[in-house]
């Protein structure tokens, strides 16, 4: 673990417009509109308007709400800032257009899972991986923990490939990566994105490595078993889920662990790859 460093985390802006509404006019609230951007809530960002409270915006809050099972208010409540706060995947909950997160009213209890739009999946349940240059030696254990994971509750298996190998030779590259990384998708410093992959058949998985990582729980620490379960998920083709404990819910709070997966996400594996 780092030693602590008093920062700002990248998601505190939004205690500055707690309880803004439609109509209002607030100076730095295109933060809030590039982070609804950044996570497919909003099509495009108005840079005339940039900083008004427009029906727009509003129509963007009440589908993120909606998503994250909030009270549908369409303004900046306590509760939809305090999830809007807090650390997350990377990876949009609307992509394209489409909603990756609700799937519509169901019975209590149905599964919530949801696919790529594109349902894209892997030829083989046989995957090979790799550790690109600078990943901590000390989290390669848990990452291959997180793959055994999802072994046990599905039909794949992951085989780790020797450091000296190219990448190509591998399925997954799993990266530790600061900011700009080359891939369009730079990270923000902690507390904000903690990581993100992509759908099959890229492979590529990538941790912030500005992030305060454990494996288990302190305070104002990630786990990064948890993450990683998350975005191997992503890795096999799996979208976000409303249900919070499901490992494919797009937040995380501080100091909480994961370690099974929900019968939602072995519903989506299930879904796309067979029984």
């Amino acid at each position: 673990m780092k030693d602590p460093v008093v920062t700002t985390a990248p998601f505190e802006f939004f205690n500055n417009f707690r309880s803004s509404r439609k109509g209002d006019s607030c100076e730095g609230l295109h933060q809030v509109k590039k982070y609804l951007y950044q996570f497919g809530y909003l099509n495009t960002l108005d840079a005339k308007n940039k900083d008004l409270f427009d029906d727009t915006l509003e129509s963007a809050i009440k589908t993120y709400q909606l998503n994250h099972n909030l009270d549908i208010t369409g303004f900046l409540d306590s509760r939809t800032v305090s999830k809007m706060m807090m650390p997350r995947c990377g990876v949009s909950d609307i992509i394209n257009g489409t909603n990756t997160m609700y799937r519509g009213t169901n019975p209590l209890n149905a599964s919530q899972f949801t696919l790529f739009p594109s349902r894209r999946k892997w030829p083989e349940t046989l995957l090979t991986y790799r550790f690109l240059s600078g990943f901590p030696q000390s989290f390669m254990e848990p990452i291959r923990y997180a793959f055994e994971i999802w072994s046990n509750k599905t039909s794949f298996f992951f085989f780790k490939l020797r450091d000296d190998l190219d990448e190509e030779y591998s399925d997954l590259q799993i990266a530790f990566v600061n900011g700009e990384h080359g891939d369009g998708y730079p990270f923000d410093g902690p507390g904000g994105v903690l990581s993100h992959a992509f759908q099959p058949t890229d492979g590529r998985m990538h941790f912030d490595a500005s992030e305060d990582w454990i494996v288990g729980s302190l305070p104002r620490t990630i786990d990064i078993v948890s993450v990683a379960l998350h975005e191997i998920g992503h890795l096999l083709g799996l979208g976000h889920t409303n249900i919070p404990d499901a490992i494919m819910y797009p937040n995380i709070r501080y100091a909480m662990v994961k370690r099974t997966l929900h019968q939602d996400d072995i519903d989506g594996i299930r879904t796309l790859y067979g029984s």
